[in-house]
């Protein structure tokens, strides 16, 4: 029957063997491509796909040249519940292999699970200032705010990847919708004309005047990051409020004012609110004495959440993170001058599934060991 061969197929161990040979190949690929790519790309072409494409420089379209990451690890997780099923039958002599494969299931999904849910940023603070909230290191968004009452500001973010599309955004808190007449991922901006620059085009705000720009690749190197820059139209009921450029080389926000509210737009970091505040008491950055090799870093902050009435120091140090409502803080890194710490911020609703895996595949094993260990002994002991 069809149903039995596919089950067959999925069972083999030519086919084990073949998905580890695959992996191995994109393992080697994968990072020699980092050179070139650098990390992030590298991750998302490779092992963050399900085919690596091979691109010609004058042709659109893309050829399929090997298997990505989510293929491989798909198929070796189809091939070992298959495998399983189809070889071993529950009984005491296997439990041990039972919880080995249960724990390799585990780590694959679990894998998957992070790819798909993980979400990293940072938290920059300066000794002294207070933040309810941390930012992407690489992803961008427009924030579009309503400072028309002084009381509370009404924030609307509109992604990254929207803008890229260069269409018409609109969203049900704005009394106007935004028309994306061009968005680079990566920019160069000059205040002076120069060959391969265009003019901003804006009617108003920072790009009014003054202001070329153009696209340029985007940046594959770690500690670089792409720095994008827009046209966006403020089209009303009534017609265009006018257009403005957006850039994360402005660092100010850009006043607009629709009928009787005011606004304010600026191209900024992805931001993550959280629903506590952090504030920074003091950075230390010790090194081995007579040296500048670290030894330690150490931020003292105090976590504050009015909502529950919890009001309490934290010391985060190396390997000794701060994990709370569902988030890890990390000490990643500090600013030049010493004045302000960088802590990592780890939202990963899946992280204990490694753990568990790995717990019960080294069960798995012990258990499989004593069950062969336990009865030989026994026949030794009646010899």
């Amino acid at each position: 029957m069809f149903l039995e061969r596919l089950i067959k197929f999925f069972a083999s161990l030519r086919l084990t063997v073949v998905c580890l040979g695959f992996g191995m190949v994109l393992i080697f690929t994968g990072t020699l491509a980092q050179v070139h790519l650098g990390l992030y790309k590298a991750q998302n072409e490779f092992f963050r796909s399900f085919f690596v494409y091979w691109q010609s420089e004058h042709f659109a379209w893309k050829i399929p040249v090997l298997p990505g990451g989510y293929l491989v690890g798909g198929i070796l997780l189809l091939n070992l519940v298959a495998a399983h099923c189809e070889r071993f039958s529950f009984s005491r002599k296997k439990a041990g292999i039972w919880m080995i494969h249960v724990g390799l299931i585990m780590l694959l999904v679990g894998q998957l699970l992070t790819d798909m849910l993980a979400v990293e940023s940072q938290l920059h603070l300066r000794v002294g200032d207070s933040r309810n909230y941390s930012e992407s290191d690489r992803e961008f968004e427009l924030a579009i705010t309503d400072v028309t009452d002084q009381d509370a500001d009404k924030v609307v973010a509109i992604p990254e990847h929207l803008l890229l599309k260069q269409g018409t955004i609109s969203h049900p808190q704005l009394p106007f919708t935004l028309k994306v007449t061009k968005f680079y991922a990566n920019s160069a901006v000059t205040n002076h004309p120069a060959a391969g620059f265009e003019a901003s085009g804006a009617s108003g705000g920072l790009g009014a005047t003054g202001v070329w720009y153009k696209s340029i690749a985007r940046e594959t190197v770690m500690n670089l990051r792409d720095l994008p820059s827009g046209l966006v139209e403020i089209v009303t009921p009534t017609g265009s409020a006018g257009t403005y450029m957006v850039s994360a080389f402005f660092g100010q926000p850009q006043k607009i004012t629709v009928g009787s509210r005011t606004y304010t737009l600026m191209l900024r970091m992805e931001r993550f609110y959280k629903p506590y505040s952090l504030r920074l008491l003091e950075f230390k950055h010790d090194v081995y004495k007579g040296t500048d090799v670290p030894k330690n870093f150490s931020s003292r902050i105090v976590l504050d959440r009015p909502a529950t009435g919890e009001h309490r120091d934290v010391l985060i140090y190396m390997n000794n993170p701060l994990r709370y409502d569902g988030e890890t803080y990390y000490q990643a890194s500090f600013d030049e001058d010493d004045g302000g710490t960088i802590l990592q911020v780890v939202h990963n609703p899946s992280w204990v599934t490694p753990y568990l895996a790995c717990l019960l595949v080294g069960a798995g094993l012990i258990t499989q060991f004593l069950s062969h260990l336990v009865p030989f002994l026994q026949r030794r002991r009646t010899v």
